[in-house]
């Protein structure tokens, strides 16, 4: 069986892509006709390109791989955190910071520092500190949680980075192209889908599609980690819809 059906697809409005001003013509392979001058994508494809992200995310995984979610747009962050959260894998929903990825030593740095911070904020240990300095380092806290709580305890570069919306991250999309780091997204007709390694095509701006389609990423990371685990795969794998 697919990993989700058309039905569903268009119940989300993964179907409703952008204007036909605004799109990237290498999109064209995943658009379906254009209806009062918007874009329809072809969810028939959308399926598709899913079935091989999903595979790609699972066998990586269960390989010992890692996966960072990024989405720090209004409609995706509490969807990244809470799908994220409950695979148990690092996310990114605020501001990319630059170098999170290609410096990456200097992020982990930061990382130590807040987790200093938290501990001297738990035990109360602020020795010889006057008030102005206390809430100086509490506010320094505050910031860097902020930041840097969904991936405190990601101590190497990630193995894949998923991405909701591709130009709204694209400074952690061209990190981790850099760093050859393998990118699963979300890819809207107004994206490059080139920029990606498994673009999934589908609406990047509906909560709803980003909820739909995160959350079977979701399920990837979950089959992964059991194969990983116990070395086996489930019965049934996902196919691709015909």
């Amino acid at each position: 069986m697919p990993l989700v059906t058309i039905e569903e697809l268009l119940e989300a409005g993964a179907h409703l892509g952008h204007k036909r001003s605004s799109w990237h013509p290498r999109a064209k392979e995943f658009i379906f006709m254009e209806k009062m001058g918007t874009h329809i994508i072809d969810v028939r494809k959308t399926i598709e390109y899913l079935e091989r992200a999903y595979n790609f995310i699972r066998n990586r995984i269960a390989e010992g791989g890692t996966i960072l979610f990024v989405g720090t747009k209004k409609q995706a962050q509490d969807i990244v955190r809470e799908l994220a959260e409950e695979c148990g894998t690092f996310y990114i929903t605020e501001k990319w910071l630059g170098g999170m990825l290609t410096n990456f030593e200097t992020i982990r740095r930061s990382v130590l520092k807040m987790k200093r911070l938290r501990e001297m904020k738990d035990n109360n240990d602020y020795p010889g500190l006057t008030k102005k300095e206390i809430l100086t380092l509490q506010r320094e806290l505050t910031r860097l949680e902020r930041y840097l709580v969904g991936i405190e305890d990601m101590e190497t570069l990630p193995s894949i980075v998923y991405i909701t919306d591709v130009n709204k991250e694209m400074t952690a999309v061209k990190e981790a192209r850099r760093l050859a780091i393998p990118i699963v997204a979300i890819v809207d007709t107004n994206v490059d889908p080139k920029l990606v390694d498994y673009p999934i095509p589908a609406n990047d701006d509906s909560m709803y599609t980003i909820r739909l389609i995160t959350s079977i990423i979701t399920r990837a990371v979950k089959e992964g980690r059991s194969i990983l685990e116990t070395g086996t795969y489930s019965e049934k794998e996902p196919t691709e819809a015909s």
